[in-house]
């Protein structure tokens, strides 16, 4: 076990590092991220009943878009100079080359996120301080069931030529129960309803989305990568 978790914090920091070196993937994401939320701004009054009734929906609808363009980056860095070959050929299994990348996709998303949730709380005048800690648990919980799934299918699609839109196309469909749940539960919280009663099954919907798929993923992996 500290075999796995030394290489998947190996591969983890290396891909840490090579984004921080290029900020490719934060800086289109955050770009992208802050044009939806500016232009929604001047679709809906930030008083209005109707925000806060679409306040989740529209939080994870940049959310999910935003994690498409960092996603698709998590393996097709790894083309150049044959690096994704030399890493499967190495000591470290596929498992942890996984692991470590998801993590560290995790890890940019959620700053991502952070950066556009204030960014959304500015401009729609959304105040959610007394329900701070149950948003930050749905978001945690969404985006990592979202980051599973994306890195999984980045690996699969690394080697398609049109794999921008393979992506998200596979990984959305597959995403409906998880968003849904995030969804809900973001626009209660926003709205001021306190997690438990009617939410507490959306929060076992994500909570078990998260637990199945991450299984998954970790049991199917190598047929991903090594074939």
């Amino acid at each position: 076990m500290s075999s796995f978790l030394r290489a998947s914090f190996t591969i983890a920091a290396k891909d840490l590092r090579s984004e921080i070196r290029t900020k490719e993937a934060f800086n289109a994401s955050f770009a992208f991220s802050l044009v939806i939320l500016v232009l929604f701004s001047f679709a809906f009054d930030p008083s209005s009943e109707e925000l806060r009734t679409i306040s989740g929906g529209l939080l994870w609808l940049v959310f999910s878009f935003a994690g498409a363009l960092v996603l698709n980056r998590s393996f097709a860095r790894e083309l150049q100079n044959d690096c994704l070959d030399a890493l499967i050929s190495s000591p470290a299994p596929a498992s942890a080359i996984f692991f470590g990348k998801t993590l560290a996709n995790f890890l940019l998303l959620m700053i991502v996120e952070i950066a556009a949730l204030a960014v959304f709380a500015v401009l729609y005048d959304t105040h959610f301080s007394k329900q701070f800690w149950p948003v930050v648990l749905v978001i945690l919980l969404g985006t990592w069931g979202m980051t599973v799934i994306g890195t999984m299918f980045s690996a699969l699609t690394v080697n398609l030529r049109m794999r921008e839109m393979m992506l998200p196309t596979l990984v959305y469909p597959l995403l409906i129960p998880a968003l849904m749940a995030a969804m809900t539960l973001t626009s209660d919280l926003m709205a001021g309803m306190p997690l438990g009663g009617d939410n507490m099954i959306w929060l076992r919907v994500l909570t078990g989305f998260d637990f199945i798929y991450t299984v998954l993923a970790v049991v199917f992996i190598d047929i991903v990568l090594v074939g």
